[in-house]
């Protein structure tokens, strides 16, 4: 999937059922589709209101869910940096 170009309404429609069907974050829908961060954003934040407004608010629980969520996950990353580290650590001694 990655490389396609969509545009437009069809571009945001695409997003928003790859956010959903896959529970993605927005970091993950745009490395998986190929599009930028922001554009992923703005296509279902804004556009897909006006393009598709249940599949929009679909997408909005999925968002709603990932941001309440975000501070575990980065948490879980700073353990795991942390971890790494203590490890590399050991075995250089």
């Amino acid at each position: 999937m990655a490389g396609m170009v969509w545009r437009g309404r069809e571009r945001c429609v695409v997003l928003g059922e790859y956010l959903i069907e896959h529970k993605a974050t927005v970091r993950a829908c745009a490395a998986a589709l190929g599009v930028s961060k922001s554009t992923v954003h703005k296509d279902v934040t804004q556009t897909l209101k006006f393009v598709n407004q249940g599949l929009y608010q679909e997408v909005q629980k999925v968002l709603l869910k990932n941001k309440q969520e975000r501070h575990l996950r980065g948490g879980e990353a700073t353990k795991n940096k942390y971890s790494a580290i203590h490890r590399a650590a050991k075995k250089a001694n």
